[in-house]
Formats: C-alpha cells, sequence, structure tokens
C-alpha cells in the first residue's frame, strides 16, 4: 500500500490538469498540460509538472506529500530552480498535503535566507493546501479530477454517507463508465491514508464502477495475498515457539524479540526443521 497514494494522485493529475490548476484559485489563459517532471541534473523528480500556455506562460509545480519530510521545502526550491534554467518561464511551486501528519511548522508559504554580509540571499514564496481543512463543498463543486480528494476535507465520519452521494450524483451524470471506475479507484486509494479499509469497502460498497474496476479488484487480490502470506506466518512461527519451548524452555526477551523479527515464512519454516538438530534458543538464531 505504500505510495499507492503517489501513483493515484499522479495519474489524476495526468488526466485531469486544468482541475487541479482551477482547484489552487489559477484561471488558464491558454491549454495546460503535463510536461516532463525530470529534474535528472539533480537525480530526482518533482512529483508533476503543469504548463499553461496562454500570451504569458508559466509553470505550476505540484508536490504532494501523505508524511512528514524536513527536506521539502528545500527540494521544492530547488525543482523550481531548475524548472525555471529547463524552460525559462515563470514557475509556481505548490506543496498538496494529503493528511496532518504530513503537516510541518516550517510549511509557511515562505523560505528565505541572506548570505552572512547581507549582500545576496533568496526568497522563495510557494502554495501549501492543506486537504483536511478545504472546505468539502469547493472539492464536491469543483472539477471532476479532484472530486476523489472530497472524504480527506473537513468532513467528520458522520457526513461520508452524504458526500459519498453526492460523489456519485456528479459521476452519473458527468463522467463515462470507464472514467467513474478510474476516479472511484482513486477515491477508494486515498480513502485509506485517513479511513479503516473495512469503513472505506462499507461506504463504496454499492458503486458498481468501482468494483468493476481492474485497479480495484487489484487492491483486493494484493490484499488477500497479503493476509495469506501473513496467516503462514504467524503459523510457522507459533510452530516455533511451541516445539522450541518444549525442547529449551520458555524463551528470553531478547529471544522472542529476534523471532518476532522474522517474517519470511521459508526462513520460518527452516527453523522449525532445525529445532531437532540445535541444543539452545542461542544455536537456533545463531
Amino acid at each position: 500500500m505504500a505510495k499507492r497514494y503517489d501513483s493515484a494522485v499522479k495519474d489524476l493529475v495526468e488526466s485531469y490538469p486544468a482541475d487541479w490548476l482551477a482547484q489552487l484559485g489559477f484561471a488558464a489563459a491558454g491549454p495546460v498540460a503535463v510536461i516532463d517532471a525530470d529534474v535528472a541534473t539533480v537525480t530526482a523528480e518533482a512529483d508533476k509538472v503543469l504548463r499553461v500556455g496562454g500570451r504569458r506562460p508559466w509553470i505550476l509545480h505540484l508536490e504532494f506529500q501523505a508524511s512528514r519530510d524536513a527536506s521539502l521545502v528545500r527540494r521544492m526550491l530547488r525543482y523550481n530552480v531548475l524548472l525555471f534554467g529547463r524552460h525559462e518561464v515563470p514557475v509556481h511551486s505548490a506543496v498538496i498535503l494529503l493528511r496532518p501528519a504530513a503537516d510541518d511548522p516550517g510549511l509557511t508559504g515562505e523560505f528565505q535566507y541572506e548570505s552572512p554580509h547581507g549582500r545576496g540571499g533568496v526568497q522563495f514564496r510557494y502554495d501549501v493546501l492543506r486537504i483536511w481543512q478545504r472546505p468539502v463543498e469547493s472539492i464536491v463543486a469543483g472539477g471532476l479530477g479532484t472530486l476523489p480528494l472530497a472524504p480527506l476535507c473537513n468532513v467528520s465520519r458522520r457526513q461520508l454517507p452524504e458526500i459519498v452521494d453526492k460523489m456519485k450524483e456528479r459521476l452519473a451524470a458527468e463522467s463515462t463508465p470507464g472514467n467513474a471506475a478510474h476516479l472511484w479507484a482513486a477515491t477508494y486509494i486515498l480513502m485509506g491514508l485517513r479511513y479503516p479499509a473495512d469503513l472505506t469497502q462499507t461506504l463504496l460498497r454499492g458503486v458498481r464502477a468501482m468494483k468493476e474496476s481492474t485497479t480495484y479488484q487489484a487492491i483486493l487480490e494484493e490484499g488477500r495475498v497479503e493476509g495469506r502470506v501473513e496467516g503462514r506466518v504467524e503459523a510457522e512461527r507459533e510452530n516455533l515457539l511451541l516445539i522450541g519451548t518444549e525442547r529449551f524452555g520458555r524463551p528470553n526477551t531478547r529471544t522472542r524479540s529476534a523471532i518476532e523479527k522474522v517474517n519470511d515464512v521459508d526462513r520460518l519454516a527452516s527453523m522449525v526443521a532445525r529445532l531437532l538438530h540445535v541444543s539452545s534458543w542461542k544455536e537456533l538464531l545463531e
């Protein structure tokens, strides 16, 4: 599941770039297109970069965060400068925080420093969008490309069924079945940043388009596989502790902790087999 949200939001930006521009309060004077975000000169990659056309073209650089990153502002400044150097048009940067765990007191929207002698320095301004503080109405009434963010906005769990119903109405009226399936799958992934899986599945259970989404089905299958593997690991660990205790006595805290850290089912099975050929917990773990 780690970083799955990252692919989901990037995919939404690629499919609906103008909707993200609008959600940040910008009006496009020309066509909006996703451009290559690679800034390989520092072996890094900005999340998404949009070029806004018109008489005075400019670039919108987007960074998505679901966890705290103390180096974020410095990275954004670096990307901003590199993108300006590559494209030679003004660059505006914005960080979109998807949950409170990503917040940081240093994300003030401004970063600056001066040289020791006071004759040089840098002032960098950027936008910070904290999704959990965003009024849900602004997302529900916005473009389809940002609609999957609605459950992450300033809403309570009690309001979620109503929000999901409004999303259903919009997607039924304005989207094709294929696009709706894509947007519901993104909604499911993003809801995982804030809500337990059983709640999300209950809320979205009646969404036919999501059930037909290949992405959603792949997520469910991955979960089933992970569950089966986890069950086998627990079973082998239980066998190891049970048989080992019969032979060597109860393991001490250090030994038990070492065994708990083993999550490879094949290694645990091998350790169970070795119990007949070693004379102590210590020898087993060597």
